[in-house]
Parts: C-alpha cells; sequence; structure tokens
C-alpha cells in the first residue's frame, strides 16, 4: 500500500508542477507585437525546410574522398552521406562541425546511425543492410529530412548496395 501512494506522488507531482506553470500568467512584455509572435511562432529545435536548395548535382566521391569533408578543414564544406546521396551540411558546423554533436556523421556515409538512431561511432557506417523494418523507416525519413534541407552535392560510387533496402 504504502509503494502505490508513492508511486501515486511521484506520478501527481509533475503533472500539478505543469498545470501551474500553464496557469500561471507569463511576465508582461515589453513589446506586446513581439510577444504575439513568439506565441504564434512554433517552437521546434529542427529547421524547417528550404526553398533556396540548388539544384541536386551528382558528382562522384569514394568513401576515402569523403573523408576530407569532416569539419576538421575549415577552408572546405562540410559532407555528409546518407544512403549514397552526399550533403553539404556547411550551414550547420554548429551542429556537424569537429567536436559538435552530429560530428561523427562528417566526412562520411553514417546511414546505419541514422537509422538506429545512434551516436556511437562504431555504427555510423554505410553498411544498412541488417536494420530491420522500423530502422529503415528511420533512415528513410532522415533521407527525406535531409533532401528538403541541405544541396545534394554528388553521390558515394563504392558504397556496397544492399538489394533488400534499396
Amino acid at each position: 500500500m504504502f509503494s502505490l501512494v508513492i508511486y501515486a506522488l511521484v506520478l501527481a507531482l509533475p503533472a500539478a508542477y505543469l498545470l501551474h506553470r500553464r496557469s500561471k500568467p507569463s511576465s508582461p512584455s515589453t513589446s506586446p507585437q513581439l510577444s504575439q509572435k513568439q506565441e504564434n511562432k512554433p517552437k521546434s529545435i529542427m529547421q524547417a525546410p528550404r526553398d533556396d536548395l540548388q539544384p541536386p548535382k551528382d558528382d562522384p566521391f569514394t568513401l576515402e574522398q569523403l573523408k576530407q569533408f569532416d569539419g576538421s578543414d575549415p577552408s572546405k564544406p562540410i559532407y555528409v552521406a546518407i544512403k549514397g546521396t552526399v550533403f553539404d551540411v556547411s550551414h550547420k558546423s554548429d551542429v556537424y562541425g569537429t567536436g559538435k554533436s552530429y560530428n561523427i556523421f562528417a566526412g562520411k556515409d553514417g546511414s546505419r546511425g541514422l537509422g538506429m538512431s545512434s551516436l556511437k561511432t562504431e555504427d555510423a557506417v554505410s553498411d544498412y543492410s541488417g536494420l530491420n523494418e522500423a530502422d529503415m523507416k528511420t533512415l528513410n525519413d532522415w533521407h527525406a529530412f535531409f533532401e528538403k534541407r541541405y544541396n545534394i552535392v554528388g553521390r558515394v560510387v563504392d558504397l556496397p548496395a544492399p538489394a533488400s533496402n534499396l
């Protein structure tokens, strides 16, 4: 019985806190127009699709050549490949640059890791042939996400092509 009470409290306290915060009026803003704009703008950490993308290029890259574009040389763009498609992610160097959260995918085709939602270095490889159906959906979603946000600069020409997952 005691554990039931503890369990109920653990669930009820965060809910009560959230309800309290929602009902509490926000602090007055110096500009009512700014406040309205902020309320109407959806909050998301994901970037919106771009409408200024260049036509896709089909330049050939080997996996070895792709390594040159890992963000370690500031004079070169940063490239990430997914399922063999090479994307220029340079404008998001705060995410893909050296030492940043998704740098493990920079300069390589990390399809397997993206499909698995893994940030482990050993998973950031091109071979995604062993992914299950749910992971393949995740990988395909990532590919579609990138197509709408990053310029396609080429394709990786020396990937093993798993026939069952293409």
